[in-house]
């Protein structure tokens, strides 16, 4: 019997800048199919009706792995929320993150989010929506007394939210990706794929999976022990063109790491 092969997404961030039209979005849909993902996370580009985003996907076959929206959003406009990702038959939404200011780096200020956070967790209750958190590199950055931001939202954030760990974006703080996959282990249907190079200047650049420093199979192999459902590969900005690097990361995943 052959394997059944994982779920991978493709994170339209990746390719916002092509995506400024639903006829841009459709034809992004289109071409991402092409290269064989399975699915897209929405986030970033114009703007576009509901609707014709589901007509755009079913058309495809593509399915709505998960979407980034934002906390006001979810707590002001719940309903429209939920009633969108019912209709894109999509289980999983995230906040991009959390962005206090720099000069103001207190634990009572991420207590705050946290509380907010945790009224969108009640909101979804029984929705049938899954909500959770994209972690950048800062919430790694310490407070006075060392404790971190994301070791708080790990211990104080409500039980039924997730979090969408960033492999680069924790490697870029200084972490391990699959110390915090592994902790997130029951808390992480989605996770995002996206690698790190470093130049001769020592500076760090994303770059296609598997093009990288990032240890693909220990990550993909974590990943699969915490429950992760969904492999979203995404690129913020890269030399390489945004399309030419979803599909060389997708290839390298299925054909180098057999994902």
């Amino acid at each position: 019997m052959a394997k059944k092969k994982a779920l991978i997404g493709a994170q339209m961030w990746t390719v916002r800048e092509f995506c400024a039209t639903p006829a841009d979005i459709a034809k992004a849909c289109a071409r991402i199919k092409a290269m064989g993902y399975d699915g897209i996370q929405s986030s970033g580009g114009g703007p576009i009706d509901p609707q014709e985003l589901k007509r755009i996907l079913d058309g495809e076959g593509l399915a709505c792995a998960a979407t980034h929206v934002s906390i006001d959003a979810m707590l002001n406009e719940t309903q429209r929320v939920i009633d969108e990702h019912r209709l894109w038959n999509c289980a999983y939404t995230a906040i991009g993150g959390f962005f206090p200011k720099a000069d103001d780096w207190r634990p009572e200020v991420w207590d705050e989010f946290v509380a907010k956070f945790n009224q969108v967790a009640a909101k979804f209750q029984g929705s049938g929506i899954s909500v959770g958190y994209h972690n950048h590199s800062h919430e790694l950055a310490p407070f006075k007394d060392g404790r971190t931001p994301i070791q708080m939202l790990f211990e104080k954030l409500d039980p039924s939210l997730w979090f969408e760990i960033d492999t680069y974006w924790i490697t870029h703080g200084g972490g391990d990706p699959c110390d915090w996959i592994e902790k997130a282990t029951g808390r992480i249907p989605c996770v995002h794929f996206k690698d790190m190079t470093i130049t001769p200047a020592r500076q760090q650049k994303m770059c296609e999976v598997g093009g990288g420093n990032l240890n693909w199979p220990r990550i993909i192999k974590t990943c699969k022990k915490a429950g992760a459902q969904w492999y979203l590969v995404e690129r913020d900005a890269g030399d390489m063109d945004a399309f030419d690097c979803l599909k060389v990361s997708l290839d390298n995943l299925r054909n180098k790491f057999g994902l």
